[in-house]
């Protein structure tokens, strides 16, 4: 398994312009014509490279936390949509923290300024980061070898496509997990202290009520940002100024395993950085 990757601090944009001229023995007309056309490609090159440039986003640099900061990650499931994606990342932006977006790869849509993606391209912009939930969200213990390569480089490729970089972990589909997927699956593996946020019969205090419960240092925290969940949305704003408060530092999950100086093995399913143990 590969070490987990730093995050980068920029994303890298190059723009390649070619002008090319031509020469000759033209007469006077030809050669007049030529210039015009260089010209005007030379110009609609340079707009084109002025706007490039003004809508290249650099990335927030993120500070370096060791073992002695309290730090835990909250992350996100089932997303990117247009609705709930958006209002989590709003509070995030209001509370000036960062989280880690689990994605499900049929979800993605449009591209980077449009869509789903422009969503998660947004998150990723402001310092967060974008991990897999498989393509289709389905039971992949039931699956070839062929078929799970296949949801995983589905959505690893549609991140990729929007980021620039790929996921780092994976959460399995209802956690559910089997050798079969270890052996055919190159990312750490991810499942998190959750709130059983996904029942709209669970209030927003209740939620927000157990994920305080179950905070603790190094910890990896399990909601989900799925169209139409409101009630998390709300529970956040409990949630995040708690934590504050209580001295913790919001990080990405890569963040959180460097902080604690740990370097995610193989058939464990991470709740909490400095998990031994298969299930946290």
């Amino acid at each position: 398994m590969n070490a987990i990757k730093k995050m980068i601090s920029a994303i890298m944009t190059a723009a390649i312009l070619a002008v090319t001229g031509c020469g000759g023995t033209a007469d006077k007309t030809a050669e007049k014509s030529s210039e015009t056309a260089e010209q005007t490609s030379v110009q609609t090159t340079a707009s084109s490279a002025e706007t490039k440039e003004e809508t290249t986003v650099t990335r927030p640099e993120r500070p370096t936390f060791t073992k002695d900061d309290k730090v835990i990650a909250l992350t996100f499931d089932d997303g990117p949509n247009l609705t709930t994606t958006t209002a989590v990342i709003n509070k995030l932006e209001e509370y000036d923290i960062v989280a880690s977006f689990f994605l499900v790869g049929d979800n993605i849509t449009g591209n980077a300024n449009e869509g789903s993606a422009k969503v998660f391209k947004r998150a990723y912009d402001m310092g967060c980061e974008i991990n897999s939930h498989s393509r289709t969200h389905s039971n992949m213990t039931e699956m070839s070898p062929e078929d799970i390569k296949a949801e995983m480089d589905y959505t690893s490729d549609k991140i990729f496509e929007i980021t620039g970089e790929r996921p780092h972990f994976f959460r399995p589909p209802y956690i559910a997990v089997n050798d079969v997927m270890f052996e055919n699956i190159d990312l750490p593996f991810i499942a998190g202290y959750g709130a059983n946020d996904w029942e709209d019969s669970v209030s927003a205090d209740e939620r927000a009520e157990k994920v305080l419960a179950q905070a603790k240092d190094g910890a990896i925290i399990l909601l989900h940002d799925m169209q139409g969940n409101s009630k998390t949305v709300e529970a956040l704003d409990t949630i995040i100024p708690a934590l504050k408060d209580e001295g913790y530092n919001f990080v990405t999950v890569s963040e959180l395993f460097a902080a604690k100086g740990v370097e995610p093995q193989d058939n464990i399913i991470y709740s909490y950085a400095e998990q031994t143990a298969m299930y946290g």
